[in-house]
C-alpha cells in the first residue's frame, strides 16, 4: 500500500471538462480543478468567491450595456433598450432619450467611440452619432458626410450594383430631371438618394418606375447620352446601411454593409466624414471589396497592431505602414469565422484580440506571431468546451485580468488571462435568473440580469456577497428593513451587522429580521462551488488509475475565509474554526489565514469521483490558495 502527498499549489489551469480526466500527464491537469462556479481565479493562482451582484435599476426590458468613457473623471454607462437608451453614472440614471433600434435589433448593433461621440450602426437603420455635451444632456443624429460648400457634393461611398451593361439616360444637363435606366434599376426607398453620372451628382426626387426615375441635378452633367459610368449612394434606406465601423490610422474605416457585406472604406486621412476617393493621393478615401473563394461577410473591423477585419468566414489583415491608396494590402489569415446573428465586439487584452467564432464553441485570440509574419488564431477553450454555450456578449476587465461571456443559457464563462504567466483559468458564474448583458466601465463590471420576467442593472460589488442586493444602516437598531421592492415574494439571505442571519421572505418590499441589527445586506444566495480532478500520474508520485484510494488528510490553506463548507465523502458538514480560536457562524464569524487541516477515512473505488468538495451558499467571503492531499494507494 502505497502513501502519496501531493500539493495543489494553484488553479491557474481553472475548471477543466471530463473529456480531459485521461490527461493527467499534462501541466494543466495539476493546475486544474474538476468544478469552479461562482468563483473568480486569481492570477497568482488562488480562488476567491465572486463578489455578489449590487442592485442598481430596475429597467423596461431586455438591454445591451455599452461603456462610455469620455475622460477619466468622466465615465459613463449606456443601456440600449428597446426604442431607448439610458445614461447611467456611478450606477444612477442620469437621463434616457428615443432611439431608432428596437428590441429585436439590439442583437445587431454595432459601436465605436472618438472623445465625446458614440458611432452607431446597425445594418437596417441608418447610422446615429450620439453625442455628449454634459450629463444630462446628449444628442442623436445621423451621421453627415462632408459636403463641399458650393457645389452641394456629398463625399460619402458609392457603389454600382446594377450589371455594368446597364445605362442611365439623362433628360437634360441641370435642373429637375428625368432618368431613364436600360434596366430596372430604381426602388421607391431611393428617393432622397444620390447618383453620380461620369462623376457628376443628381439627386433621386420621385419613381415613376424601376426604369424612370426623377431627379434634381446638384453638378451640372456633362451631357445627355446614355452612360454605363453611373453608381449610387452605397449607404441608403434602399441598400442597407453600416455593420462595423473603427478609427484606424486617424481615418474612419466602415467595414460592410447590409448590400456590401464584404466592402471595406476607408475615409480621407484626417477627415473622418470625408470618403472623396479624388485622385488616389496617399491622404485620400481608400474603398475596397474582400474577394475571396466565399463570400466574406463583414461582421467587425477592430485596430490592432494592424487594421483586422473579421468576417463571416474568416480572419483578414490589412496592411500599410501607412495606410494609402497605393500600398494597402489585404491578406487572409486564419478561417474561423464570426457569428452572423449577433454581434459580439471584439476584445483586445495584452496585445491578442480575443473574438467569439461563428460556431459559438469558444473563444479565440488572434495573435501576431512574429516568427511567421501572420496572425494566429488559438483556442482559449480547448480544456474548458463543456463551459461555453453560445456567447450572446462579452467584456474584458483589464484591471482583475478577468474576461467575462455572457452565454445564451444565462450563465458567465469568466476566463484569467495572463498570457506572460501562461495563465489561461475558466470558471462558471450563475445567479438566481440569467445574464443577459455586460459591459466593463472604469474598471466596474456592470449586468443586465433576468429574472422571473423582470429585468435589472446590477454590477459586481465586492461589499456584497448576494445578488440583486442592497444594504442599509440604520441610526438606531431595528428588525425591519424595507426598500426591497424589486426582490417582491423571494426568499433572500441577510447579513446583518457582520452575522449570518438566515432565509426570510420579502412582503411588501419588507423583511423583518428575528432581532434588531444596525447595518445589513440583503440579496439573493448563490453557492460557490469546488472540486478537484481525480488524482492522476503527476511527477513522480504514480498513477492511481484502477486503484483503490483512501484519503488521509486534506489541508486547505485560506485567506480571509470565515467559513469552510466541506465534503470528504460523508457528506456537507461545515468546518468548525473554534480551536483555532474563532467563533462559529451564528456569531459574527471573523475571517481566518492560514491551514486547516481536515482527517477523512473510508475508501475510494471510482478513480473519477472528486476526493473533496466545497460548497457555500452564506453571504460569507471565501478565499483558497492551495490543498495538500494525503492519501494511501491500494493497487
Amino acid at each position: 500500500m502505497a502513501r502519496l502527498r501531493t500539493q495543489k499549489t494553484n488553479f491557474t489551469a481553472g475548471e477543466i471538462s471530463g473529456a480531459m480526466l485521461g490527461r493527467s500527464d499534462l501541466r494543466a491537469y495539476a493546475n486544474g480543478a474538476g468544478l469552479l462556479r461562482n468563483v473568480f481565479i486569481h492570477p497568482t493562482g488562488g480562488v476567491s468567491r465572486r463578489p455578489g451582484l449590487r442592485y442598481l435599476d430596475t429597467i423596461s426590458g431586455k438591454a445591451r450595456l455599452v461603456a462610455f468613457e469620455f475622460n477619466t473623471e468622466q465615465v459613463y454607462l449606456l443601456g440600449f433598450s428597446d426604442l431607448e437608451m439610458a445614461v447611467y453614472r456611478d450606477g444612477i440614471l442620469l437621463t434616457s432619450m428615443a432611439t431608432p433600434w428596437s428590441e429585436a435589433k439590439l442583437d445587431q448593433i454595432n459601436w465605436v467611440q472618438s472623445a465625446d461621440t458614440l458611432l452607431v450602426m446597425h445594418p437596417d437603420e441608418a447610422p446615429r452619432k450620439i453625442t455628449r455635451t454634459s450629463d444630462t444632456n446628449w444628442t442623436i443624429a445621423n451621421w453627415s458626410f462632408i459636403t463641399h460648400e458650393t457645389t452641394g457634393r456629398i463625399y460619402q461611398p458609392h457603389h454600382k450594383f446594377a450589371d455594368d451593361v446597364v445605362t442611365l439616360t439623362p433628360g437634360a444637363t441641370s435642373g429637375s430631371i428625368s432618368l431613364t435606366a436600360s434596366a430596372g434599376v430604381f426602388h421607391a426607398n431611393h428617393i432622397g438618394t444620390r447618383f453620380r453620372l461620369i462623376d457628376k451628382e443628381v439627386e433621386i426626387t420621385a419613381v415613376t418606375s424601376a426604369t424612370v426615375a426623377q431627379a434634381t441635378v446638384k453638378e451640372t452633367l456633362s451631357g445627355t447620352a446614355a452612360t454605363r459610368d453611373w453608381e449610387e449612394q452605397a449607404l441608403s434606406a434602399h441598400r442597407g446601411w453600416p455593420v462595423s465601423a473603427c478609427f484606424h490610422q486617424d481615418r474612419l474605416v466602415i467595414g460592410g454593409a447590409r448590400d456590401l457585406p464584404n466592402r471595406l472604406w476607408m475615409s480621407r486621412s484626417a477627415d473622418l466624414f470625408n470618403f472623396d476617393l479624388g485622385e488616389g493621393l496617399d491622404d485620400e478615401s481608400i474603398d475596397f471589396a474582400i474577394l475571396s473563394d466565399q463570400v466574406n461577410a463583414i461582421r467587425a473591423v477592430f485596430s490592432g497592431r494592424h487594421l483586422q477585419v473579421f468576417t463571416s468566414g474568416a480572419e483578414w489583415m490589412v496592411t500599410g505602414d501607412p495606410l494609402t491608396p497605393g500600398n494597402v494590402q489585404l491578406k487572409r489569415q486564419t478561417r474561423i469565422g464570426s457569428p452572423v446573428v449577433r454581434t459580439i465586439p471584439p476584445r483586445n487584452v495584452d496585445g491578442a484580440t480575443l473574438f467569439v467564432p461563428r460556431d459559438g464553441t469558444g473563444l479565440r485570440e488572434f495573435l501576431f506571431a512574429d516568427m511567421e509574419q501572420a496572425y494566429q488564431s488559438g483556442d482559449l477553450t480547448t480544456l474548458a468546451k463543456h463551459l461555453i454555450n453560445t456567447p450572446v456578449d462579452q467584456d474584458y476587465n483589464s484591471t482583475s485580468r478577468l474576461l467575462h461571456m455572457v452565454l445564451g443559457d444565462g450563465t458567465i464563462a469568466t476566463v484569467t488571462i495572463f498570457r506572460s504567466e501562461q495563465v489561461t483559468a475558466w470558471s462558471l458564474q450563475e445567479t438566481q435568473g440569467a445574464f443577459r448583458s455586460i459591459a466593463i466601465s472604469d474598471g466596474i463590471t456592470y449586468v443586465v440580469v433576468e429574472r422571473n420576467g423582470a429585468w435589472f442593472l446590477e454590477k459586481f460589488d465586492e461589499t456584497c456577497d448576494a445578488d440583486a442586493a442592497l444594504s442599509g444602516t440604520s441610526g438606531s437598531p431595528t428588525d425591519t428593513w424595507s426598500g426591497l421592492d424589486h426582490l417582491e415574494g423571494d426568499t433572500i439571505t441577510v447579513l446583518a451587522d457582520g452575522a449570518v442571519h438566515g432565509e426570510f421572505q420579502v412582503s411588501g418590499g419588507t423583511i423583518v429580521l428575528n432581532s434588531n441589527a444596525s447595518a445589513i445586506m440583503a440579496g439573493l444566495a448563490y453557492a460557490h462551488k469546488i472540486a478537484p480532478l481525480p488524482p492522476g500520474s503527476q511527477g513522480n508520485t504514480g498513477g492511481s488509475q484502477g486503484s483503490k484510494l483512501r484519503p488521509i488528510s486534506f489541508t486547505f490553506r485560506l485567506q480571509d475565509t470565515p467559513a469552510l463548507r466541506l465534503d470528504v465523502g460523508r457528506g456537507f458538514t461545515e468546518v468548525p474554526f473554534k480551536k483555532l480560536g474563532l467563533a462559529t457562524l451564528d456569531t459574527s464569524p471573523q475571517p481566518f489565514s492560514g491551514d486547516r487541516t481536515v482527517r477523512a477515512f473510508g475508501w475510494h473505488a471510482t478513480g473519477i469521483d472528486p476526493l473533496w468538495q466545497i460548497e457555500h451558499s452564506a453571504p460569507l467571503p471565501f478565499t483558497l490558495l492551495s490543498v495538500v492531499t494525503e492519501l494511501s494507494v491500494n493497487g
